[in-house]
């Protein structure tokens, strides 16, 4: 049988070329564009929450923040996620959606006495960004290409019977393209932090962040002859590869985070009129893990069966680093309103691979290379308010925030914006509860091969409800 000639060097190959196309910019994408946090009176207040910054969550938004605390607190919360993903493939439109709930955060923060101004440390867990998504497409390509095509320069569709021995294919398009991809994991944060007055209403404040976390994804892609097109043999030579029905080609991915992070911050209060807060958060180094996997088969309608003959299995390691991100903000309190808005300038460009083990150094050199071309600077910003009910002590809370794509061509449609609010209540000064719900929305593209010829346009709905409980002692 022809097929066993070159076992060896299918295998080879097939590792080199699967492996080395796992990663690109998306991956740094991932870990570099901004996640929601873990508080939900910053959340609903919509994140606005730079200039303010008056509990254990100050590790997260802004470290200076602490210097305002004035007794030990306590604080937790939970969150519920779901990620709403509308696709159309071809002009056919799918949906699915994913959930996720979540133990979020775990704050303490305890200040020491001192003579004048203050001096307070914080502890916290807290997950940073949720990476739960999905994305489901079925559609058929009355073009003439496909996966299979697309593939013919390595080994794939030859171990699986789907050409001759020259690497030919009788395939030509016409082919009903389907699939899901699923992606699960989150960024955990263990942050040491601390802040002084350092003169009168002027405070300072710094974080030590740990990270740790993990990401899977798991991509399943179909292509079906539901139209009967192939109904010779693919392989010649070998009868039983005759009628063409499905061809399936499965990839896991799985990291392992770790990593670590700093942050200063500054924060000046003007009486109990307003408050002025900024920001650098250094870049953040990852260091990634990766293990790669890959199956698939072919089906014929002989009743033949071909699965590539092992997983083909790939261990490789690599960090990533993120850019700056620089933040200035202001919080307003007029007769029990708040009102607070931020920028966040980050420039998506200076992201960057590194110490790949596993990777080629040129393989390195033009991921880099991608990531200046493709990618972009941006400038978020988000708005808040947050309103007192006089001797009740309930608080409701508003917001939006707006997160620009990273992407140097994607207009004002794929920029993630969020609507947010919530409620909260302080019972005798200690007891606090803070719910919040935020409603995001934006476009998205997906390419299953090459570049704009099976795409899927996405319609994202992310919805987040954030529940987080205090305690003052």
């Amino acid at each position: 049988m022809y097929k066993h000639t070159l076992k060896i060097f299918c295998a080879f190959i097939l590792i080199s070329v699967t492996s080395l196309q796992a990663q690109n910019y998306n991956d740094a994408i991932r870990l570099g564009f901004p996640g929601l946090g873990s508080n939900a009176r910053a959340l609903g207040m919509g994140n606005a929450f730079n200039a303010l910054s008056d509990d254990a969550s100050a590790s997260y938004f802004n470290p200076a923040g602490f210097g305002l605390i004035k007794k030990m607190e306590l604080s937790g919360g939970l969150s519920f996620n779901n990620f709403d993903n509308t696709s159309t493939l071809f002009g056919n439109e799918t949906n699915d959606n994913t959930t996720n709930t979540s133990l979020n955060r775990i704050s303490f923060a305890l200040p020491f006495p001192t003579y004048q101004g203050s001096l307070v440390f914080g502890l916290s867990y807290h997950n940073s960004k949720d990476l739960s998504s999905i994305v489901k497409f079925d559609g058929f390509n009355s073009g003439n290409n496909s996966k299979i095509q697309s593939l013919l320069d390595g080994y794939i569709p030859y171990d699986l019977y789907l050409t001759d021995t020259s690497f030919n294919t009788i395939i030509n398009g016409n082919l009903n393209q389907s699939g899901d991809i699923l992606n699960t994991g989150g960024i955990d944060n263990w942050t040491f932090s601390g802040a002084i007055e350092f003169d009168k209403n002027f405070f300072i404040g710094g974080s030590l962040t740990i990270i740790n976390g993990t990401f899977e994804s798991v991509n399943n892609y179909y292509e079906d002859d539901t139209r009967n097109i192939y109904q010779g043999i693919t392989a010649s030579g070998e009868p039983q590869t005759n009628d063409f029905l499905t061809f399936n080609l499965s990839n896991n991915l799985k990291w392992e985070l770790g990593g670590w992070n700093a942050k200063l911050g500054f924060m000046y209060q003007l009486e109990d009129l307003a408050r002025f807060g900024a920001t650098v958060q250094f870049p953040k180094t990852f260091t990634i893990n990766e293990e790669f996997s890959l199956t698939g088969f072919s089906e014929f309608g002989t009743g033949q069966r071909y699965d590539l003959d092992e997983s083909y299995n790939d261990n490789v390691s690599y960090d990533i680093k993120t850019p700056f991100e620089l933040t200035g903000a202001l919080a307003v309190n007029f007769k029990g309103i708040i009102v607070s808005a931020e920028a966040t300038y980050i420039d998506y460009t200076q992201m960057e691979f590194s110490s790949g083990e596993g990777l080629s150094s040129s393989y390195i050199t033009e991921i880099n290379r991608d990531i200046k071309d493709v990618l972009t600077s941006g400038l978020n910003y988000n708005v808040g308010f947050e309103y007192t009910v006089p001797t009740v002590g309930l608080r409701i809370r508003g917001g939006f925030m707006n997160q620009p794509s990273a992407f140097a061509d994607d207009d004002s449609e794929f920029d993630h914006k969020y609507l947010t609010g919530g409620l909260g209540y302080l019972a005798n000064g200690k007891i606090g509860i803070d719910v919040a719900y935020a409603y995001g929305w934006w476009k998205d593209i997906g390419d299953n091969y090459d570049v704009n010829v099976s795409r899927t346009y996405q319609d994202v709905k992310h919805s987040t409800v954030m529940l987080t409980t205090t305690y003052r002692f």
